[in-house]
């Protein structure tokens, strides 16, 4: 049973480390490519990027573990006791005092650290893009001359939400959204686009929008894993992680049990709001359940009427 919960975990981690590495489901690659135009080739996109980030992960995993095996030396302990520092300490902690050792330590140090400046505005960047491409998109006449408040109003909240990580517990409030405010919940917004697109929008739409884009249809390998392999693997990723509460403990300090019931609350704070806007917006559809769910589940607009005629004219269905 140990090794079952073992090997969950680590597909678990693994599988939340796509996610960061490639940013499916976190908006940040719907906000970008609303900027390409239609006709780009996204099929040749998705796969030069996947291939970089695997290459680049492969690449990025002899560095780290050189590291790792040289404390692990140093310390005269195995590897997987120094790669349990997880978190802050392994970032903030083991790294350092293995680059404090190199030869041109203190060079490597400032390479080190602004490369970890860059990553974070980085990703604050592209998270913060996302954000603001889809409520200026959403609510383009109200904001089209309010960018730079809307922006600056959103950049304030961002900054006093993290202000709780810089305090002297700010490393446990790092430890807790690690473990529960990424992983499974984007996993599950992951899932819910998934069948969002595949099974309710369908697959003969979707196929129909990338031909009009590239002038093809995607081929049967596709067609099967958006449909049925890649929702059936999520599904499978979130049930596991949910059969046991991952371990909350910081160093010596042993999170009380609480503690998994506000993380929980966390995770789901992420995604919640997709089933929420389902539910409303089938309670306010007006007509019989019938209608409301025929109205709902059919697109409400789109650009080419020539592709998706039956996404026009959405009167109730009798």
């Amino acid at each position: 049973m140990h090794l079952y919960q073992t090997r969950n975990t680590v597909w678990v981690d693994a599988a939340a480390q796509i996610f960061f590495s490639l940013g499916p489901g976190f908006g940040v690659l719907l906000a970008l490519s609303s900027y390409n135009p239609f006709t780009n080739n996204c099929y040749r996109d998705a796969i030069v990027t996947s291939l970089v980030n695997c290459l680049t992960s492969f690449m990025s995993g002899f560095v780290i573990f050189t590291v790792l095996g040289y404390m692990a030396e140093k310390r005269n302990v195995n590897v997987e006791d120094v790669a349990r520092d997880k978190g802050p300490s392994l970032l903030f902690i083991t790294y350092p005092e293995a680059i404090a050792n190199m030869t041109g330590s203190t060079f490597f140090a400032i390479i080190f650290f602004v490369m970890m400046i860059t990553l974070g505005l980085d990703s604050t960047f592209g998270g913060l893009e996302a954000i603001i491409t889809a409520v200026m998109d959403e609510y383009p006449g109200y904001l089209a001359n309010r960018r730079e408040l809307f922006v600056l109003g959103l950049v304030v909240v961002c900054f006093l939400g993290s202000l709780s990580t810089l305090t002297n517990g700010g490393a446990y409030v790092v430890k807790l959204l690690e473990e529960f405010g990424v992983g499974s919940s984007i996993i599950a917004v992951g899932f819910l686009e998934a069948i969002a697109v595949s099974w309710f929008y369908g697959i003969t739409r979707f196929s129909n929008d990338i031909k009009s884009m590239l002038g093809y249809s995607p081929g049967l390998f596709w067609k099967v894993c958006w449909v049925a392999i890649s929702p059936a693997f999520l599904a499978y990723i979130i049930v596991s992680s949910l059969l046991k509460p991952p371990p909350l403990q910081l160093f010596d300090y042993k999170y009380p049990d609480w503690s998994i019931t506000v993380g929980y609350v966390i995770g789901a704070s992420s995604f919640m709001w997709i089933p929420i806007y389902m539910v409303y917006k089938l309670v306010w559809t007006p007509g019989s359940l019938k209608q409301r769910l025929a109205v709902c589940l059919r697109p409400e607009r789109t650009i080419m009427p020539e592709i998706h005629t039956d996404s026009l004219n959405m009167s109730p269905v009798p």
